[in-house]
């Protein structure tokens, strides 16, 4: 639920842009039923970034009352990257509304791209939108500031970097741990998935900023920063 400390909560507010009308209904219901309001539902990138305007999330996030955007990455009129170029122009802009990009493929070079706008980002395949918690847990992570990968996606890259200087500075428990980080899980949730106590979770982390030269800062998404440190990209 979102409201300040003299407002009434209200549920999640969230745009869908797809061109496949089936699809977009489809992840609609879903949203619907996980108690997200569907405010506005359009089949290109363009009249995604006229909602927002008109609703006021173009210009910072905060003020306007779409909390996230859920949008495919190929859509009319080219089917090559609008998604991404949308999120590009909403990051550009100063816009913090959440976004959670939709592809059919696993694309290495899309992913990285969409993770580089920073926090707020995320990138899931379509076959995801059919685990309902999934997508509904990825909106509202994305909604409130976190990053999500989808877990294949993250396979792919990890093994396509795997011979990096940098991921080779890396135990495998770390390499572990920041697998984990680039599926959007919480230290909780990384101490739980691989049995260990969260300071030790904590530790590791901090060896891993260390090691991929992540500088301490309060502006900065530094999971983010680390995985595609991890990728093999500069941030």
């Amino acid at each position: 639920m979102v409201g300040g400390d003299n407002s009434v909560a209200r549920p999640l507010r969230v745009a869908v842009a797809d061109d496949a009308v089936l699809l977009r209904e489809g992840i609609g219901q879903i949203l619907r039923a996980g108690g997200v309001e569907v405010v506005a539902s359009v089949d290109t990138a363009e009249q995604l970034l006229d909602a927002l305007a008109a609703d006021g999330g173009t210009d910072g996030g905060s003020d306007g009352s779409i909390d996230a955007v859920v949008l495919d990455i190929k859509m009319p009129p080219t089917h090559t990257d609008e998604g991404l170029r949308a999120l590009e122009t909403l990051r550009a802009s100063g816009s913090q509304v959440g976004v959670l990009l939709l592809s059919m493929y696993t694309t290495a070079s899309y992913a990285i791209r969409a993770m580089s706008a920073g926090s707020g980002t995320g990138y899931l395949l379509k076959d995801r939108v059919a685990d309902a918690d999934a997508l509904v847990n990825a909106v509202r992570t994305v909604a409130s500031g976190g990053s999500v990968v989808d877990p294949e996606v993250v396979q792919v890259l990890v093994a396509a970097r795997s011979t990096e200087a940098a991921v080779e500075s890396l135990s495998s428990r770390e390499v572990d741990v920041l697998r984990l980080m680039a599926e959007g899980m919480s230290n909780a949730g990384i101490a739980a998935a691989l049995h260990l106590s969260l300071r030790t979770v904590e530790s590791h982390i901090g060896h891993i900023m260390n090691k991929l030269d992540i500088e301490e800062t309060t502006e900065g998404h530094r999971r983010v920063l680390a995985v595609l440190r991890f990728l093999g990209r500069d941030a």
